[in-house]
Formats: structure tokens, C-alpha cells, sequence
């Protein structure tokens, strides 16, 4: 077969190509081949061959032979978020490679839209289904469950099914130990200067909390009440909050702990509306990374959740046999001022 040819390869040329059989280069076109034992660069060499000879499932064949249809969907809270965002390009990354098709959604963290667009998805006949940070995971269970689809909780845990998420305990223990080492010694911090904006009654919000007042109470001694400023995941309401702190104080903190990239947006936002001075001497933690916040005039320390390991365990625990919910928990990463990190973007390809 010429690679100048339009007609694409079936899984007989691939076959032909690689030396090895219809069945193996099956294999690896559907993900299964690790179970099959087939080595890696095999899998690798076939992967390849059928890149450049434009390989294409045929879904609606493939569906009728083994009732299957090849889609696997991705349920988000938003999109507009360099940590979901990621999260959605990983997903695709690793379902096609599996030879099968991502469907990638939103829900806007409206717990009926959850399930709406669950059910919605499952009129598709998806195969799976990988529920992201949603506001009511057990709602969206109930209704894959009433399907019989397979589905797992990816970022915010449920209590039906298993769970890969975070360690936001310890991620929140990381974070404001390396802002409270951040100040020298000759001017230490006390504990009614650093707070906490951001975050809601989730679970991620509650382990970061208490990672954040364990260890103020561990390096500080002290630990006061209204150093927690829950003000949901809005930007909008983000700022209102700074707005609200500066107007009462006529300063800021000494140091923050934002509860997330969204929350960061908000401090930006507030920031845009003052002067450079206002913001002199202070030290930024976020739990999220993004390379262009850590490369603000003052120190910003980030969080950055591991979504490459978060997936492949949960892509993992998809194909054990159906257990007792359990919590799957990933340590994240502390990450630097001034540091740009590689990410999925990367393994993007120029075309001339």
C-alpha cells in the first residue's frame, strides 16, 4: 500500500505493514492489547502505521459485532479552566489511543444538568462515562447505574462507585507550609496574616481547609475563624470578597491561599482595579497551576494536581471487575514561582 494512496487502511493492511495479525493489530486498535500480552513496541509500531495511513475505525461495524459503540464520554463541571482543560485534552489523548472515540461535556455545576446530559450521553450508547468534579456525583451514579453503563468519579468523590481524586489534604498541607516558609525569618508570619479565599461546601474545599489550618496551627500557633473566606468558585464573587476585605482593612494580607484557578481569577480581577503598591511584599499560593499567574510581579507558589496519573488510575480501576467504592487519592505536585511547566498542548502536531 503507497502512502500517496487516498483509499485508507483497513485493519488487513495494517496487518500486512506490520507483520503481525488481523487480530493483533485488532488488538491495539481497541486497547486491549495489553491484556493479550503483546509487547509494547508492537503496539507502538502499529500505532504508528496506522497515523500515517490514516487508519479509521468504522464505529457503527464495530458496534454491531460487539455491541459496543467505541464512544467514551468525559462529564466537566466547565471548560473555560486550564486544570479541566487539561483534563479534557489527557482524556482524548488516552481514548484514542485505545482505538475508541472521546465525547468531551459540560454540566456548569448544575447537578440536574448532570444528569441530564448523563442520560443524554447514554442515548449515544457511550461505553463509559468519567464524571469530573461534578456538584451531585451520586445523582449522575443513579442514572448510569439505572443504565447499566460503567462510570467512574474523576477530581470530586462519590459514595456509589469508585473515585480517583487529589490528595487535597496533603496538597493543602504542601501549599501553606512552602507560603509560610516564604518569609524570612528577621519578619515572620503571623496567623491573622494569612488567609484563605475561595472554595464551597465540597470536598476538595473542606481537605484543603483543613491541610491549610493543621498546619498554621503546626508553624504559627494560631489558627483564627476569619482567616476562612468561602466565596464559592465565581470569579465574580472572588473579587467582590477582596473588594469587600481591602474596603474594611485598607490592605491586604500578608499572604493568600486561593482555593483554585477560578478563585485566582477573581484576584486578578480585584488586582486590575488598584495600584502596583497595594500588592508590594506579599507572598500567593494557589491551588492550581497556571505559568502565566507564576510570573506575577510577587511570589505565587502553586499546586499542580497530577491529571496525567489522576486518568491513567481511573482508566485503570474502569477495567477491574465492579468493587466497593473506593477513594483513589494522587499527591500533587508543589511547584515553584517563576516556573512553566510542559503540559498536554505539547503533544500537539504542526501540519504544513
Amino acid at each position: 500500500m503507497k502512502n500517496g494512496m487516498r483509499k485508507k487502511a483497513t485493519i488487513y493492511d495494517l496487518s500486512v505493514l506490520s507483520g503481525n495479525s488481523p487480530s493483533t493489530v485488532s488488538a491495539v486498535l481497541n486497547g486491549t492489547w495489553r491484556k493479550r500480552r503483546i509487547k509494547e513496541t508492537t503496539a507502538a509500531l502499529i500505532r504508528d502505521l496506522a497515523e500515517k495511513y490514516q487508519y479509521t475505525a468504522n464505529r457503527q461495524a464495530q458496534g454491531l459485532r460487539s455491541s459496543r459503540s467505541g464512544l467514551v464520554g468525559l462529564l466537566l463541571p466547565v471548560h473555560d479552566n486550564r486544570y479541566f482543560s487539561s483534563m479534557a485534552q489527557t482524556f482524548e489523548a488516552h481514548v484514542r489511543s485505545k482505538g475508541q472515540c472521546p465525547i468531551v461535556v459540560s454540566a456548569s455545576r448544575d447537578p440536574q444538568e448532570e444528569r441530564d446530559t448523563a442520560a443524554t450521553l447514554i442515548s449515544y450508547s457511550i461505553d463509559e462515562l468519567f464524571i469530573c468534579g461534578a456538584t451531585d456525583p451520586d445523582g449522575v451514579h443513579e442514572v448510569c447505574e439505572k443504565a447499566g453503563l460503567k462510570h467512574i468519579n474523576i477530581d470530586l468523590p462519590g459514595s456509589k462507585v469508585a473515585s480517583v481524586i487529589s490528595d487535597n489534604y496533603e496538597g493543602g498541607r504542601m501549599l501553606t507550609e512552602a507560603i509560610i516558609r516564604q518569609f524570612p525569618a528577621d519578619k515572620p508570619l503571623a496567623p491573622e496574616e494569612l488567609y484563605l479565599f475561595g472554595g464551597r461546601n465540597d470536598h476538595a474545599s473542606h481537605e484543603r481547609i483543613r491541610g491549610f489550618r493543621a498546619v498554621k496551627r503546626e508553624l504559627l500557633a494560631g489558627d483564627p475563624d476569619i482567616c476562612i473566606q468561602t466565596t464559592g468558585y465565581s470569579p465574580n464573587n472572588t473579587r467582590i470578597a477582596f473588594e469587600a476585605f481591602y474596603k474594611q482593612e485598607g490592605r491586604l494580607p500578608r499572604a493568600l491561599f486561593v482555593n483554585s484557578s477560578i478563585n485566582f481569577e477573581g484576584f486578578l480581577r480585584f488586582m486590575a482595579g488598584h495600584p502596583h503598591e497595594t500588592f508590594a511584599d506579599m507572598v500567593v499560593g494557589c491551588y492550581d497551576y497556571d505559568p502565566f499567574a507564576s510570573f506575577l510581579p510577587f511570589p505565587v507558589i502553586m499546586i499542580r494536581q497530577d491529571i496525567e496519573s489522576m486518568l491513567a488510575k481511573a482508566f485503570e480501576v474502569m477495567e477491574e471487575p465492579r468493587s466497593a467504592p473506593t477513594v483513589h487519592m494522587i499527591r500533587p505536585e508543589l511547584i515553584k514561582p517563576r516556573t512553566a511547566l510542559a503540559g498536554p498542548l505539547d503533544a500537539l502536531k504542526d501540519i504544513d
